[in-house]
């Protein structure tokens, strides 16, 4: 029952449930995705210095990131 949980507690978990509800909702791979690309970019950028290779790879890794997230949903919506 909700009330045997401390306010504190509740209000806790209701704000991490809806976090993760935002950032990961159906489609936890666009999640991981965008860790990833942010991860690269970082790298490339920070660590490389290749800063012209890394604002190339930006919009490149989302598009492709984007293309198989819309793939995978078309194939699921195709097996129903």
């Amino acid at each position: 029952m909700k009330g045997d949980q401390p306010l504190v507690i509740r209000l806790l978990k209701g704000f991490g449930l809806f976090w993760w509800d935002f950032l990961i909702g159906d489609t936890p791979e666009l999640f991981v995705a965008v860790l990833v690309i942010i991860g690269v970019v970082a790298l490339l950028s920070t660590a490389w210095h290749v800063n012209s290779v890394a604002v190339v790879a930006l919009p490149v890794l989302a598009i492709v990131a984007l293309t198989i997230s819309v793939k995978r949903a078309s194939d699921a919506a195709k097996r129903k």
